[in-house]
């Protein structure tokens, strides 16, 4: 997968606005973007806009996680 940075608005700690990554498949079609705040991971497959894609909030994506060890 190629992955960038869309959006980078944090000073020292992720913030509300948070941070948006651009995923693409190695043939550089757009899959989606991930998108960080401070609360919740957010995922917009394809072109979904923020605010109407898949939110986990980090302790369910920290379960989620370490449930896979």
């Amino acid at each position: 997968m190629n992955v960038s940075i869309k959006t980078f608005n944090v000073d020292m700690e992720v913030k509300n606005s948070g941070i948006e990554f651009e995923i693409r498949s190695p043939d550089e079609t757009h899959r989606g973007d991930l998108i960080l705040t401070k609360t919740v991971l957010e995922w917009c497959e394809g072109k979904k806009r923020q605010g109407n894609g898949v939110k986990v909030t980090w302790q369910q994506f920290i379960d989620w996680m370490n449930s896979r060890s």
